[in-house]
C-alpha cells in the first residue's frame, strides 16, 4: 500500500500543464465522468507494478473538486490497495484538464484527451508527460476495434507503446 501511495505522490508532484501538442478534451462535462472506470491499458509505473482490477472511481467533493479513489489488487500481496486524492480543473470547468493530488499540497496533471463524448464509455489520460498513459473504459472490457484505433492514435501522439500494460480483470 505505501508504494501505490508514494507512487501516485511522486507523479503528482510534478507539474499540472499537459505534455506539447496533447489537448484536453473541450465541452467536458463533469457529471458524466463521474462513476468507476476500469483500466483497460497503462504505462506501468512502481505505484501500479503488479496490479491487476485497477479501476479509478470519481465522485463530486463539497468544496467543487472531484474525489478520487484508485483501486487495485495485488496478487503478490493478496490485498487490495487504494490511493485517495482530489482533483480541480486547471482552467474551466468545460475543459478536461485537472490537477489532481494524492499527498498534501502536491499536484499533477490530469489530462483527458480522448473521450467519447457522446456516451462517456471510454477515455484517454495523460498525465504531465508521455511517461503517463492510461485507457479507461466504463467495462472491464472493450471492443478490439475501439481498442486499437485508440492505441493507434496513442501512438500517433507519441506515447511510447512499448511500456504498456495490458490490464486484467477478473470475474
Amino acid at each position: 500500500m505505501k508504494w501505490f501511495v508514494w507512487g501516485m505522490m511522486f507523479l503528482l508532484a510534478g507539474c499540472t500543464s499537459a505534455p506539447k501538442d496533447i489537448d484536453p478534451v473541450t465541452q467536458f462535462q463533469v457529471e458524466r465522468y463521474l462513476g468507476t472506470w476500469y483500466e483497460i491499458v497503462r504505462q506501468d509505473h512502481a505505484f501500479e507494478e503488479g496490479l491487476s482490477n485497477v479501476t479509478a472511481s470519481y465522485s463530486m467533493r463539497e468544496d467543487g473538486g472531484v474525489a478520487v479513489l484508485n483501486r487495485g489488487y495485488s496478487a503478490e500481496d493478496k490485498e487490495w490497495r487504494e490511493a485517495e486524492g482530489r482533483a480541480y480543473f486547471v482552467n474551466s470547468s468545460d475543459v478536461g484538464h485537472l490537477k489532481v493530488s494524492f499527498f498534501g499540497p502536491f499536484y499533477g496533471a490530469y489530462v483527458i484527451f480522448e473521450l467519447d463524448k457522446k456516451d462517456y464509455q471510454y477515455a484517454m489520460i495523460s498525465g504531465p508527460s508521455r511517461d503517463y498513459f492510461w485507457l479507461l473504459s466504463r467495462t472491464p472490457t472493450m471492443p478490439a476495434a475501439v481498442k486499437n484505433r485508440l492505441l493507434a492514435q496513442a501512438q500517433a501522439l507519441g506515447f511510447p507503446m512499448d511500456k504498456l500494460i495490458m490490464v486484467t480483470h477478473s470475474k
